[in-house]
């Protein structure tokens, strides 16, 4: 049996959803709504009451603006647990690699990322991702996508409360999942269509790098590539560079003054600062 845990902006989920979960799932569930209409949590808080609230072993946590169209997902998940006991967390897009540099999941080389959904795009257009899975239908991942993730639930993993807002919880349990020791995957058994795209707005920039001083110390982390390679430090450079861009596009005010900041105490901490300048020096 799953407990599925949704944060919703209104007390309740869309009908269409609910009886689409119903009608697709293939397994017993339980359906857990969060009511955030007042917006009283974040979605580490939200996510950790619905934890609270589950009474099973497999957890899966969805957004509220998503229609799944595999049927049997929930047997599809329960059958990749119960094959692989080191499999911790699943979902259906993310990352073999997470740079030290402040980033999304997605700023890495294509061949590095797996994704399988249809998302929809804020000029009505929409876009069928199923790339990543050329040996086989599931890939381990070093961070995944917040659109869709299953796991088990661990007395001892849970969403990082001291964590703020709506970004970066799936980075931050995807972390947490990683040094506990568990593998993370990324599977295209399971096809859903998502209907918005986030918002990379100053909220995002903050929260992002907040995610980074927090989780400093557990970066970089690849499947593929080591810290010190050729790969890894371009990679990071590159990151570092369009961070910076991101920033300097809010103009000049306060927010881009701390933003700045906290990017240099980071990079300084990292040594990508001195690589910068082995870079700008030649």
């Amino acid at each position: 049996m799953i407990s599925i845990i949704i944060c919703s902006r209104t007390s309740t989920i869309d009908s269409v959803l609910s009886e689409n979960i119903k009608n697709t799932i293939g397994s017993n569930y339980e359906l857990i709504i969060i009511d955030n209409a007042a917006n009283q949590y974040s979605i580490f808080e939200a996510y950790n009451v619905g934890i609270a609230k589950s009474t099973n072993n497999l957890l899966c946590f969805l957004h509220d603006d998503i229609f799944i169209h595999t049927n049997n997902w929930g047997t599809i998940l329960i059958d990749l647990f119960e094959k692989n006991k080191e499999i911790g967390l699943i979902g259906i897009a993310g990352a073999k690699v997470k740079t030290k540099m402040p980033s999304g999941w997605w700023d890495c080389p294509h061949d590095q990322k797996a994704a399988h959904l249809i998302q929809h795009f804020n000029n009505e257009k929409k876009v069928t991702w199923n790339y990543g899975f050329e040996q086989e239908n599931n890939v381990e991942v070093a961070v995944i996508d917040g659109v869709f993730m299953a796991m088990r639930k661990n007395e001892n993993i849970q969403f990082d409360s001291d964590m703020k807002g709506f970004h970066n919880y799936d980075l931050s349990i995807s972390l947490n999942f990683k040094k506990n020791g568990h593998k993370i995957i990324v599977t295209n058994q399971i096809l859903i269509e998502h209907f918005s795209l986030g918002n990379l707005d100053k909220n995002w920039l903050k929260a992002i790098v907040k995610f980074h001083k927090t989780y400093r110390k557990y970066l970089p982390v690849s499947i593929e590539m080591t810290s010190d390679s050729k790969e890894m430090k371009a990679l990071e450079l590159k990151n570092a560079k369009k961070y910076i861009r991101q920033i300097l596009n809010l103009g000049f005010n306060k927010t881009t003054i701390s933003l700045l900041t906290d990017f240099f105490i980071i990079s300084l901490k990292s040594g990508i600062y001195k690589e910068y300048l082995k870079k700008t020096s030649k």
